[in-house]
């Protein structure tokens, strides 16, 4: 079972509720999840929630480490993950907004085991440091057209990357991102999506998340982390909403409320991006608690919840359970 969703439409207190309704577990899907102590900011779920229900893929990565946690290491143990819950007799249910993260696993995307060689790459940086973005961006232009075409010459990261790729498979980025599919997938997904219609709903539910956040203690975690070094410049961590807008109150860049407002604004923006990304799946059975229409006693989740069961049921899910 996949549920996805934009960031605070609910896809975490459904994914519970429907793993304690199908005897499963719940596979993480969140790529700031993974990172330890990043808690508040990243709406890790509460120890009340851990009590319910065994979640899997949090706190399995340091944010300060030398190498930042890719999308082919978590594949690797999410896969393990869901294969040690169904050993089990159990079912897996995949929640979270980061869609590549889902859509590698789903979709058994195979990738590259190449030797990190911190040599090359240190190679490559040093290289854009001396010449410019744009000559590193050239080689990869001569190797890989297409692969150039959609990596932006700033994005340097991604274009040392693909380098890497030919440098030490002897394949361009385009011809391994033509084969990484090819295997099939070893999962029969079932797909939920959760979120609003009125998508002014959605933003005023970010906002108060963000409010509700602030409450919680997210300045005082972002700064500790900050001061600490747990959280360096430069890592993938480091840009992690919620955080990266905090340590500009640190460093006397900008005041707390100003900071507030543009955690906001970058999460609604983020929440739009993940829409258009979970929009493309046509195999997404969408729920919309702004159009249930409340004729009892029940809360609106619950009905959603109670939706979202029979529609399971009529997927086969408890023949298989």
């Amino acid at each position: 079972i996949v549920i996805v969703g934009p960031t605070a439409a609910g896809k975490s207190a459904l994914a519970i509720e429907i793993a304690r309704s199908f005897n499963g577990e719940i596979v993480s899907c969140d790529s700031m999840q993974v990172y330890k102590h990043m808690n508040i900011g990243t709406a890790k779920p509460s120890d009340a929630d851990l009590s319910l229900v065994r979640h899997h893929m949090i706190d399995v990565a340091d944010p300060d480490a030398k190498e930042p946690f890719s999308c082919a290491s978590f594949t690797v143990m999410a896969n393990e993950a869901i294969s040690d819950i169904i050993s089990r007799g159990k079912v897996p249910v995949l929640c979270g907004g980061t869609g590549l993260y889902i859509d590698s696993i789903v979709n058994a995307t195979e990738f590259s085991d190449m030797t990190n060689d911190l040599s090359y790459r240190e190679e490559l940086f040093n290289l854009a440091l001396e010449k410019g973005n744009m000559y590193v961006h050239g080689l990869l232009e001569q190797i890989d057209p297409e692969s150039a075409f959609s990596i932006h010459p700033n994005n340097l990261k991604r274009v040392i990357r693909a380098l890497e790729i030919y440098k030490f498979t002897g394949r361009t980025k385009t011809e391994w991102d033509a084969e990484s599919h090819i295997q099939e997938s070893p999962y029969e997904a079932t797909f939920l999506g959760i979120t609003y219609m009125n998508r002014d709903k959605l933003y005023e539910r970010i906002d108060k998340r963000v409010d509700l956040m602030m409450k919680e203690g997210l300045f005082e975690e972002a700064s500790e982390l900050y001061n600490k070094n747990i959280l360096r410049e430069g890592t993938t961590a480091s840009q992690a909403i919620g955080y990266k807008e905090l340590f500009s109150v640190i460093l006397g860049e900008t005041d707390l409320n100003s900071a507030v407002e543009e955690i906001k604004r970058e999460t609604r923006r983020y929440a739009k991006r993940q829409l258009t990304w979970f929009k493309r799946n046509a195999l997404v059975k969408w729920f919309y608690p702004d159009e249930v229409a409340n004729k009892s006693n029940e809360s609106t989740f619950e009905i959603i919840v109670n939706n979202v069961v029979d529609y399971l049921k009529s997927k086969g899910l408890c023949d298989i359970i």
